[in-house]
């Protein structure tokens, strides 16, 4: 394999493992402004995510780049390919971890979460960045074993996900409508997250195995 093309790919190997990763400081921070009513924190994940939005573009302008030039083919091709479809996940992923800090900034000073629901998003929280680092570590390692491992994972997040619809559809709710919205759409923010960390792990196994494995997710 030529030497220029594997270094320039490397780098951008490098830059995806970055935004994955900030992607889970991401919704850390996300979650913790959540759980706290933090309004500075909130504010902080909200505009960090344009570093992640300037990498998918470096990322996307490198990939074109080396398709353009290089004429990647067989697993070449299959690793350019695969990167596009990884900065896609991975933005997404900052994004969703923003959707959760402007739910946290809306309802500031308030808290968006009851309390006796915020245990369920702080494990939420820490099982979505604990799925962002595996996801980052498969793509550097390219151990397919371990990429088909976060699909186990991410039965724990929608496990978590199931029981605040059980909560919100207990005839005993007695919070309103406004606080079920958010409890909703915070709930569908974590899994969609999880989902993509799973996409991307999908695509390591495709990189690995040339196989095409559908997750069991949509891209959004």
């Amino acid at each position: 394999m030529r030497q220029a093309y594997r270094d320039q790919l490397d780098g951008v190997t490098g830059q995806l493992v970055g935004m994955i990763r900030k992607a889970g400081d991401q919704i850390r921070r996300a979650t913790t402004a959540l759980l706290e009513a933090d309004l500075e924190l909130a504010e902080q994940v909200v505009t960090a995510d344009s570093g992640i939005n300037r990498d998918q573009h470096s990322v996307d302008e490198q990939v074109l780049q080396l398709m353009a030039t290089q004429s990647p083919v067989t697993t070449e091709l299959r690793e350019v390919t695969s990167a596009l479809r990884i900065t896609a996940d991975a933005e997404r992923m900052g994004d969703l971890a923003v959707h959760v800090a402007k739910i946290a900034r809306m309802r500031y000073p308030d808290n968006a979460v009851p309390h006796d629901m915020r245990s369920t998003f702080a494990a939420m929280g820490r099982a979505a960045e604990e799925m962002a680092g595996k996801a980052a570590a498969v793509l550097l390692s390219r151990d397919a074993e371990a990429a088909a491992e976060l699909a186990q994972d991410d039965n724990e997040v929608d496990q978590l996900h199931r029981s605040l619809f059980r909560e919100l559809l207990d005839e005993r709710w007695d919070r309103g409508v406004e606080v079920a919205v958010d409890i909703a759409l915070l709930g569908r923010y974590y899994e969609r997250f999880a989902d993509h960390a799973v996409e991307i792990a999908t695509n390591v196994r495709y990189l690995v195995t040339g196989e095409i494995e559908w997750a069991n997710t949509t891209r959004r």
